[in-house]
């Protein structure tokens, strides 16, 4: 396996280090908001599809102390870090990193049914715009491993009936995600625009749903990550607060 040069990041006041290779994918804001919105129960069991260095998880596995998690990530460099911030946040009792293919894995290979699936997928479809010449960077944001057909329908073998799926996805695809939602079992229930400042079209929208659910979507108060200043909102610097 490539060795890759590394950073160290910390979190939660320090009680949370995030290593990253330096030239390879990082993660951005987006997975700090989907561990927020995904708000899990005590002892929920949750898989977390595409984990790349694990942030996710360790963030639901620091916040939430009785919950286990499995996250997948089918790169290897990326799954061996994400073990190893896993070990060195001291969490590998509660949470495992299995490295696979998630449009292949079974409910078996996570000891399911499960009562999460959380997923910050690859944005762009395959052939759209510039593919990024590092391939980390590449699979992470493009559909080349894994469409977003692919990950509804991993998170739909996964759950149990009335699991709950969450998302975060571009706000421009809103309607092929929700499509792809219904059609494998998943009723979207939760929808809430994410804008970058108060005036600002949404980017983003975090989605969640249940399998199994019976129809009709709540949409949310819309979250403005940043403050004319430049500054996060009171709403979004709680999400890196312990």
């Amino acid at each position: 396996m490539m060795l890759l040069a590394q950073t160290e990041d910390t979190f939660f006041n320090g009680r949370i280090k995030v290593l990253q290779h330096r030239d390879g994918y990082r993660f951005s804001i987006d997975a700090v908001l989907l561990a927020a919105f995904s708000a899990p129960e005590a002892e929920d069991r949750i898989v977390d599809l595409g984990a790349g260095c694990g942030i996710i998880s360790l963030i639901l596995g620091r916040r939430y102390p009785a919950v286990s998690i499995t996250g997948i990530e089918v790169q290897p460099e990326l799954a061996a870090l994400a073990t190893q911030n896993v070990e060195a946040n001291g969490l590998k009792e509660r949470i495992n990193v299995i490295c696979t293919d998630l449009r292949s894995l079974s409910i078996q290979a996570v000891s399911g049914p499960v009562d999460i699936v959380i997923s910050n997928p690859p944005y762009r479809k395959g052939r759209s715009g510039r593919i990024n010449f590092h391939p980390q960077r590449a699979v992470a944001r493009h559909e080349i491993l894994a469409t977003l057909q692919d990950v509804t329908g991993a998170a739909a073998r996964l759950l149990g009936i009335g699991g709950r799926f969450a998302i975060i996805y571009p706000a421009e695809r809103i309607t092929d995600l929700l499509t792809n939602l219904r059609s494998v079992g998943i009723e979207p229930k939760h929808i809430q625009t994410v804008h970058a400042k108060g005036n600002d079209p949404a980017r983003l929208v975090l989605v969640s749903g249940i399998k199994g659910g019976h129809p009709g979507t709540a949409v949310h108060e819309p979250l403005v990550i940043y403050q004319p200043n430049g500054a996060y909102t009171d709403r979004v610097q709680a999400m890196f607060d312990p």
